[in-house]
């Protein structure tokens, strides 16, 4: 397989000498050493923000490729538009970034020229960490109006579609965030040594909010490290309800909250039953949070007002936050409790032992806590009684510095991984 050409220009030429065949990719380098003392990298990225995780891909990204190519010029691509709370995010943790918006049409033009003046002097594309190539029509542009090297860094890609394929084909480099979207790529005849496991970049996300943390912590009693965090998820996430301009089908709502009604009882009935333990063998406290904005509307339903009378006095709860104070919370509980699949990876990343609950519907990206060695702290839901679930939670308690011990030497092999990764670039 090699990469495929418009015809033979400027674009072109810049495309044959930047890039390598796809079969030997990835030898040494991607692109073999650049000459330049500050190579110019475009990060597309930020899906949404209505969702701590969505939002944690971004500076997670920002920050392995600061952390390990320091000498890189960095302009982030935002995809979701502007977000006050969000921009402030960038400009205090990454004020040398330069941060830009804009839209691409059918016609793979962009509505803001401040983009085609960073296509021009950018040397590589990187398409941050996602559910999928969500930002498939800007990698599109990028190839029709460039023809520079791209590629995807901890993206999950299960069962690409045709044109997310024909954009992979023509790749420099695809790391996916769990093993199984090799799996998946393979079947679609997209192999090689280009295509390695990165894991998700918000295992390196280092924003925190430590004051707003705390002053949430104090008013409610919260203790260092004697308090969990649980964190509830339907089964498929309600987006007709959170975006106006959804265009799902009735059909596709009517299937959406019909299989979410079936199973919220079940599946938080067992999530509760660890939460009872906690409190009747530790009498600590219990953290009740978000990581989307919908799900602060299903906290009560769900996980406080069926639990006994002797629990609910040890429970808090959280309204909406963003990504740095919900961090520095996390750093600061015992454990965190998840359906939610980004939680937890905050929580690791700041050595706080986490669980995830695996739902089926919420895609194969939970195959990452298994590649990184957390198989004991993954319940698949459907195979799982939430006794287990208390089981190992008071196995942490009962053996917490060797519970982290586990994740830092996680963190360990994440880091190595991320460094390892970006020397590939070869910027």
């Amino acid at each position: 397989m090699t990469i495929q050409y418009k015809h033979i220009n400027r674009r072109d030429w810049i495309k044959t000498t930047g890039a390598v065949a796809l079969g030997t990719l990835l030898n040494r380098t991607v692109f073999g050493a650049t000459t330049k003392s500050r190579p110019t990298i475009l990060l597309v990225s930020g899906w949404q923000d209505v969702n701590i995780g969505d939002i944690a891909h971004t500076p997670g990204l920002l920050h392995v490729l600061e952390t390990f190519l320091p000498e890189a010029n960095i302009v982030l691509w935002k995809k979701s538009g502007y977000n006050v709370e969000v921009a402030k995010i960038y400009s205090n943790y990454f004020p040398k970034v330069k941060v830009l918006y804009g839209d691409v049409n059918k016609q793979k033009e962009i509505d803001n020229p401040e983009i085609y003046k960073a296509f021009d002097k950018s040397d590589i594309l990187i398409h941050g960490s996602g559910p999928l190539l969500v930002a498939a029509d800007h990698l599109a542009a990028w190839i029709h109006h460039t023809g520079k090297p791209f590629g995807v860094f901890g993206v999950t890609l299960q069962n690409p579609s045709m044109y997310h394929q024909e954009i992979l084909k023509k790749a420099s480099f695809i790391y996916t965030r769990e093993t199984l979207s090799i799996q998946h790529l393979k079947k679609a005849g997209i192999e090689g040594p280009r295509i390695q496991f990165v894991p998700d970049a918000t295992f390196f996300c280092n924003i925190k909010d430590d004051s707003k943390a705390e002053a949430f912590l104090e008013a409610n009693h919260l203790e260092d490290k004697k308090f969990i965090c649980v964190i509830p998820r339907l089964r498929y996430t309600p987006y007709h309800l959170i975006y106006l301009s959804n265009d799902w089908s009735d059909e596709k709502i009517r299937t959406v909250e019909e299989i979410n009604e079936k199973y919220k009882e079940t599946d938080h009935a067992k999530l509760r039953e660890a939460m009872i333990r906690w409190v009747r063998e530790t009498g600590n406290k219990i953290l009740v949070c978000p990581e989307m904005t919908y799900a602060v509307d299903i906290m009560d339903e769900l996980l406080i007002d069926p639990l006994p009378d002797d629990i609910k006095p040890f429970v808090v709860k959280r309204g909406y936050w963003l990504t740095g104070e919900a961090a520095s919370v996390y750093a600061k509980a015992h454990s965190v409790l998840s359906f939610e699949c980004h939680s937890p990876i905050l929580a690791l990343h700041n050595v706080t032992p986490a669980f995830y609950l695996r739902q089926p519907e919420d895609s194969i990206k939970g195959q990452m806590y298994y590649d990184l060695g957390y198989d004991d702290w993954v319940f698949e839901i459907m195979d799982t009684e939430g006794k287990l679930i208390a089981d190992r939670l008071m196995e942490v308690y009962n053996n917490y510095e060797e519970a982290r011990a586990v994740v830092i030497n996680s963190n360990n092999r994440i880091r190595k991984i991320y460094e390892q990764s970006v020397k590939t670039l070869g910027l």
